[in-house]
Parts: C-alpha cells; sequence; structure tokens
C-alpha cells in the first residue's frame, strides 16, 4: 500500500480513537512532549499532570486544534485560546507573547522575526517580515576595533549589538489583519503568568548556566534571572514584575504600548546610558511589513515559505528543486549517497546566498531569477554525484549584481477551520545581548551580528556576506529564518519550521525530505539525524553518533571534510491528513522541552 494511503489510514483509526478519548475525557488538554529532564518537586508534578503529557513515540492526532512550540507552558496558553474562541493567528500572538515570559533565552518582545499565515477562506498565504531594523545613528565602523576588525563583543554584548525590536509590532499587526478575538485577551495570559510566575524547568536551567557569566555583567538581567546571586533550580518559581508591568501596557495600548510612552524611553534612555544606537523615533517609526512568500514547487508540493529579508525560502527552494531530479528513493536519509547530493546541492546555495541575498527594500531582490528552473538546473549540472566539490571552486552563479543564531524559537498553530500560523521570532543567540531593559523586563537582541560588517568576515555562526547585507539606517539584517507552509494541491499538508541559525535551513529543507521522500512518520521526520554544509567553511557537519563509521568514511572518500558536531535546530511541526480534517504535532525532542498541545 502505498504511503498516502497508510497515512490516511493512520489518520482515520488514530482520529477515531481520539474522539473517544475526548468523549471520555471531554475538557482533558492532550499533549505530547519532547523528551525532557524529569521535573523537579512538587509544583513541577503537578503542572505535568495539568497538561497530560505523553511520551514521544507515538502520535496524537486532534479535530480542532494543534499548538507545538518550545515550552508546554505556552503551548497549553495557546490552546486555551483556541478553546476559547480564538483563531490560528489569535493563538500563535498568545503563545509567541507567553513564551517571551517563560522561554527568555529565545522567545522575546525585544527581538523580532517572520510569519507565515493561511487562511483557509481566501486560500492564500501571507508573508510577515517583523525582522528588527538598523537604528538610525547605527554604522559599521561602531564594531570594528583599532585595526579595523569585527569586535565580536560589540556586535554580541551589551545595547549597541541590538537593531530596533519588531516582535510586537508584528503581533500587532497580524492579529489586525487576521485575528478574531480582542487583543488584550491575548496579551493578559502572559501578563499573569510574568506576575505570578511559573516553575523554572531544566531546559532554563541549563541555559541560564550556560551563559551565568555574561548575564552577570548587567544588573538587571542578574536581578530577574540570578535571583539572590545564584541560577534559580528547576521547582523554583521565576516572577518577572517588570516585565509584567510592560506587557500590561502593551495590553492596554497595543503597539503603542510598546514603541511610545514609558517602555520605549525606557528603551532609548538605557541605549543612551550603553552607547547603544536605538532612539525614540527609531522605535516610532518602525513597520512590520507584508510581502509576497517564496514559491515553489517541490514534486508534488506547492512549499511557501519566508521570503526576503530571509534567506531561508531561496536558499532551501534552491536546494530542493537541485534535488528534484535524483531518485531520492533509491537512499536512506543516513546513505552517504543522499548526504553528499544535498550537500553539494547546499554548498551552491549558500555561495549565492552570501552574495546576492539581503534587505529588499535597500537591494535588488533577485528571487525570481535564484529561483528560475533553467537557472537551478544550471547549478545542478556542476555537481559530480561521487565527488565532493572545493568550496574555493564554487562561486556564486550569477553575474555580479549591485548572517543567524542556534538560540532562535519557532511555532506552529492549526485550528479547526483550517487557518495555520508558521512563525519563526528570535533575539539571535541566547538570552540576546544579555542586555535587560531596567524597569521594562525584557532582554534586547544582538541582531546588528548579522549584518555582513566586515565584507566576508565570518558572523558567530560562520556565515559571511558583502555588500548587500552591509548596514544602512532602517535596512533589516539578512536571516535564515525559514517558516514554511507546504500544500499538496489544495490541500494542507506539513506546516513547520526550527532554531538554528544558518543550519535552520538545511533542518527544515531535511525534514520535508524525510516526511514526503521516506516516508517517515512526523515524530521520526523531525527527530531524524541532522548534517549540514553552508559553502564557508568547507566542512560538512553530522550530529555526533547519527551516522555509522562507514557511512563517514565514504563521505570522506567522497572528499568531504567532516566534522561531528552536537545536536542543533528544534524543528516544531504539523502533519495533515490527506483530506486535511485532522492533524498531528511533532516536537523535536533536541531541547527537551517542546510541546504539541491540542484537542
Amino acid at each position: 500500500m502505498k504511503s498516502s494511503r497508510l497515512r490516511l489510514l493512520f489518520f482515520a483509526l488514530a482520529a477515531a480513537d481520539a474522539h473517544i478519548i475526548m468523549e471520555l475525557y471531554n475538557s482533558d488538554l492532550s499533549v505530547r512532549c519532547g523528551m525532557r529532564d524529569i521535573m523537579i518537586g512538587l509544583l513541577s508534578l503537578l503542572l505535568c499532570l495539568s497538561i497530560s503529557c505523553s511520551t514521544i513515540g507515538s502520535e496524537k492526532v486532534y479535530h480542532h486544534g494543534v499548538v507545538v512550540c518550545s515550552d508546554r507552558i505556552a503551548a497549553k496558553t495557546g490552546v486555551d485560546n483556541l478553546k476559547n474562541g480564538g483563531n490560528a493567528v489569535d493563538a500563535a500572538c498568545a503563545t509567541a507573547l507567553a513564551l517571551a515570559v517563560t522561554y527568555p533565552q529565545a522567545g522575546n518582545i525585544g527581538g523580532g522575526g517572520f510569519a507565515l499565515v493561511y487562511m483557509a477562506d481566501s486560500g492564500k498565504v501571507y508573508f510577515l517580515d517583523f525582522r528588527e531594523t538598523a537604528p538610525g545613528a547605527a554604522t559599521a565602523q561602531a564594531y570594528l576595533d583599532s585595526d579595523g576588525r569585527l569586535d565580536p563583543q560589540k556586535s554580541l554584548i551589551g545595547p549597541l549589538a541590538a537593531g530596533t525590536p519588531g516582535t510586537v509590532a508584528g503581533l500587532w499587526e497580524m492579529h489586525d489583519r487576521f485575528g478574531q478575538i480582542p487583543w488584550p485577551d491575548l496579551v493578559r495570559p502572559a501578563r499573569m503568568l510574568a506576575a505570578r510566575g511559573f516553575v523554572v524547568d531544566s531546559p532554563l536551567v541549563a541555559a541560564l548556566a550556560g551563559d551565568e557569566e555574561t548575564l552577570r555583567q548587567f544588573d538587571a538581567t542578574r536581578d530577574i534571572f540570578l535571583p539572590g546571586g545564584a541560577i534559580p533550580r528547576p521547582g523554583d518559581r521565576l516572577i518577572q514584575r517588570d516585565l509584567a508591568a510592560t506587557l500590561g501596557r502593551i495590553e492596554h495600548d497595543g503597539r503603542d504600548g510598546f514603541y511610545t510612552g514609558e517602555t520605549a524611553d525606557m528603551i532609548a534612555a538605557y541605549c543612551a546610558e550603553q552607547r547603544g544606537f536605538i532612539t525614540t523615533g527609531d522605535l516610532r517609526s518602525y513597520k512590520a511589513i507584508w510581502r509576497e512568500p517564496v514559491h515553489f514547487r517541490y514534486r508534488n508540493l506547492d512549499v511557501y515559505a519566508a521570503g526576503l529579508p530571509s534567506s531561508g525560502g531561496i536558499v532551501m527552494g534552491q536546494i530542493l528543486k537541485m534535488l528534484n531530479t535524483y531518485e531520492l528513493e533509491r537512499y536512506t536519509a543516513g546513505n552517504a549517497e543522499y548526504v553528499h547530493l544535498f550537500t553539494e546541492a547546499a554548498r551552491r546555495a549558500y555561495a549565492d546566498r552570501a552574495e546576492y541575498l539581503g534587505d529588499p527594500d535597500f537591494v535588488d531582490d533577485l528571487t525570481g531569477q535564484l529561483l528560475d528552473d533553467d537557472y537551478v538546473l544550471s547549478r545542478r549540472r556542476s555537481i559530480d554525484p561521487n565527488h565532493a566539490t572545493a568550496s574555493s571552486e564554487v562561486l556564486p552563479g550569477m553575474p555580479k549584481v549591485g548572517r543567524e543564531s542556534d538560540q532562535t524559537t519557532h511555532l506552529v498553530v492549526a485550528d479547526e477551520k483550517g487557518n495555520i500560523v508558521s512563525l519563526t521570532y528570535t533575539i539571535n543567540a541566547w538570552f540576546g545581548c544579555k542586555a535587560v531593559v531596567p524597569g521594562a523586563g525584557f532582554l534586547l537582541n544582538n541582531e546588528m551580528d548579522d549584518f555582513a560588517i566586515v565584507p566576508d568576515a565570518p558572523n558567530q555562526f560562520g556565515l559571511t556576506g558583502g555588500d548587500a547585507n552591509a548596514i544602512q539606517p532602517g535596512k533589516r539584517m539578512l536571516s535564515s529564518m525559514t517558516p514554511t507552509i507546504v500544500f499538496k494541491g489544495k490541500i494542507p499538508y506539513l506546516a513547520l519550521g526550527s532554531p538554528g541559525g544558518s543550519k535552520v535551513i538545511t533542518a527544515v529543507a531535511q525534514t520535508i525530505i524525510n516526511y514526503r521522500i521516506f516516508e517517515m512518520p512526523l515524530h521520526e521526520a523531525v527527530s531524524h539525524p541532522r548534517f549540514h554544509h553552508q559553502w564557508r567553511p568547507d566542512t560538512l557537519y553530522l550530529e555526533r553518533g547519527g551516522y555509522d563509521p562507514a557511512t563517514i568514511e565514504k563521505l570522506t572518500e567522497m572528499g568531504h571534510h567532516v566534522v561531528e558536531r552536537s545536536r542543533y535546530g528544534e524543528v516544531t511541526a504539523i502533519g495533515f491528513s490527506e483530506d486535511g480534517r485532522f492533524m498531528t504535532g511533532a516536537a523535536d525532542p533536541r531541547r527537551g522541552g517542546g510541546c504539541a498541545a491540542g484537542y
């Protein structure tokens, strides 16, 4: 029986079982979580029981709605919103705001991102850009040392590293256009979480421990996240009163509660004190922008993904289109030949990324040319199926024309009417620039490092760039975020995304291939070992322990410089039945805290 028929049978049987369970237990929230450390303490146990966690090996099927994100409390917040009459957009906003409280290492109101929104009534996919922008006074020289070289301390640590935040404007704009319940109802749960506190879990403790030394440099950061001078323990309660007050202003005044008035004054005053660039004028003039999503065909699927100033959709599109003519079904996901072909496609796509891509309001938008069938075919022709091409020999493919963090977070939401949101947002590194705005209670981003401050100099993630991604006032730094929605015909098939910096693109592309070509169940597709190549450095990274010695030996013989590394990314995904009526969610187990929740 073909995979599509098996998948339809699975959804039908599982849906019948889910129906019986819901009839028996009525209001119980069913949640499927990624593997994580056991919560410590009675509060942790009660929390776990209240959200009904199940194991990673099964896939729950939901009739009415599903939320998949990096934190179980935020997932429950989103599902509660759906139950209270919200649509997928409302629930996505509520989830993102809750993550700003419970997942401070990446959830945020001090950063920015991108969202894909599919509205079933129109049958259209909309793309919202709420990426941070360079403040008006920002210059490349501010991030250089006395010898004219990039100084990572300046582009990564402290308010100087921060771009003008876009998250609040993005959530407000998305809700204003497509939401159906009042804005205060979306913000209130996050405000109450901040005011009353939440139970700290092991992933947050581990994240704080990893950045403890740098976090201690900033008084407001230390006061909130290192109370009493020490890292909280699992089971402790973290209360964020200043953040609650800021969320209260956003709840009452909407967008203006962040970009004007007291909050804006706090941000500007702190940046002025710490030699940062953000002013009240930068905040007041910030706008989230509706743009056209990237759209391309892969096999029998229509793939929609983030467009510029994210490179994600374009680079993923090039990779998948270069692979389109290969019979990948002959291989397995761990086969050396498949890894080689994918790597060679990625090598060429990332070379184009470095040369051509930037904010389309400042440089030419070459999306059409880069995804043109003939151009992609010309790039594929240079791939040797048996030998690696040295990156020094791979140049951008078009005539000469006029960088992101592992610590991003992604969420996906679908509702019973068929609406879908795939949203990725970030403050760049874990805890952004490490600096909390005093009195406002939230962390600023360090996105200025994602500009090509010095041409061809790698940023913290090894990405290089040129003039297309140079700093200019008001410009949006190039991103790798890749929120994606995939359709089979006119029916939703898959919605997904991931953190992982430059590795987001390959993680999302490999998950699509795992699900479509290798016919893995959704939870296997998101958790399967990954690999990554980004042109420079000329290194093929394999997740440690994920590939057998024979595969590594074969790849080395083919000419790849193979390096094993820790697991990365955290794909969150929703799969749909063949008729689109039923949904299943999958949370990547890599970070240990992700949840799929629905009803």
